[in-house]
């Protein structure tokens, strides 16, 4: 399919996504003055000496898909997680090339993030069996009952991902967070990794699926077309966000800037940057199908399209945007 790469028509106010993923995180627009296409002086991100996700072989995925999702909603989703792993035949720039940062992030021993991420294994819990109103620390239960029940293994190097559909509320999500991860003791066996992210479709586009919704704040810009629905993309967006966070300060010892409880990760480090010359209000130049007219910066497994955030380069000391 033809494309082309243009600028976005949004304007320039001064708002960012910055889906902050901290263990507790936060992920919400936010106001800025600092043009985010510009790296900080003060934006580097240390290694706090604990483990990351480096087992060889891979990061594993244990998907809940708590509420409904129809099957082409879940599709985009699981093709996002399929393109991680090979890049083979596709356009690029690929997913698996935006994931090739994160190899930069190692710990003590000089070990790498796995370079593979795969779902290993899913549930889906269409009844809603928690209800529809969720708190935080039900969310960290259902993970554990999951493991006690055998229908997903203990697994250090897992990440156990709690989707909810548009119409179930989590706790702080919409108005304190777009998503996060966490982790927890599974005694005796260890410690694992767990996270939530929401579809914003409905709930609150404009703070977790910008640029592909009004934003929430500032003077109204147009939005771009979404390859793939505006909730689905604004939870792949965000599930991104966490999967590298995730992946490189899972236990809130590896790398991240300021405090441990609201750190800076490996993308809440490049707010609302995903493209070549980004600034507040305007994502940079990505790429646009000229049929749909649907804005992105990635290609994936099945054509799949998707726009995913810039990632702080250790090698380059910079804010990396898929070109």
């Amino acid at each position: 399919m033809a494309y082309m790469s243009m600028r976005s028509p949004l304007f320039p106010f001064a708002i960012v996504i910055a889906l902050a993923l901290a263990p507790c995180s936060y992920g919400l627009n936010q106001p800025t003055r600092q043009s985010s296409s510009l790296a900080s002086t003060s934006t580097t991100l240390n290694y706090h000496g604990g483990p990351l996700l480096s087992t060889p072989g891979s990061i594993n995925i244990y998907l809940v898909w708590y509420g409904t999702f129809p099957p082409q909603e879940m599709a985009p989703i699981h093709d996002f997680f399929a393109s991680l792993g090979s890049s083979g035949g596709q356009q690029k720039p690929t997913v698996a090339t935006w994931w090739s940062t994160i190899l930069a992030y190692k710990d003590k021993a000089g070990k790498p993030v796995s370079g593979r991420v795969r779902v290993a294994a899913f549930h889906e819990d269409k009844t809603c069996s928690l209800g529809k109103n969720i708190k935080r620390p039900q969310i960290a239960n259902y993970v554990k009952k999951m493991m006690d029940t055998q229908v997903f293994p203990f697994d250090s190097n897992g990440v156990y991902l709690f989707l909810t559909a548009k119409d179930v509320v989590v706790e702080r999500f919409c108005s304190g967070s777009c998503g996060f991860h966490e982790n927890m003791v599974v005694s005796p066996r260890g410690r694992v990794v767990y996270a939530h992210v929401g579809d914003p479709g409905t709930q609150c586009p404009g703070l977790c699926a910008w640029p592909y919704a009004i934003p929430a704040y500032g003077p109204p810009g147009n939005p771009l077309v979404s390859p793939n629905g505006v909730g689905i993309d604004g939870m792949i967006m965000n599930i991104a966000t966490i999967l590298a966070g995730a992946a490189t300060n899972p236990f809130k010892t590896g790398y991240f800037q300021g405090n441990a409880l609201a750190p800076l990760e490996a993308v809440t480090a490049c707010p609302g940057i995903f493209g070549p010359g980004a600034y507040p209000g305007y994502p940079g130049e990505l790429i646009v199908d000229k049929l749909t007219k649907a804005s992105y910066n990635a290609y994936g497994a099945n054509g799949k399209k998707f726009l995913l955030p810039a990632i702080w380069d250790l090698k380059g000391l910079n804010c990396k945007a898929l070109a």
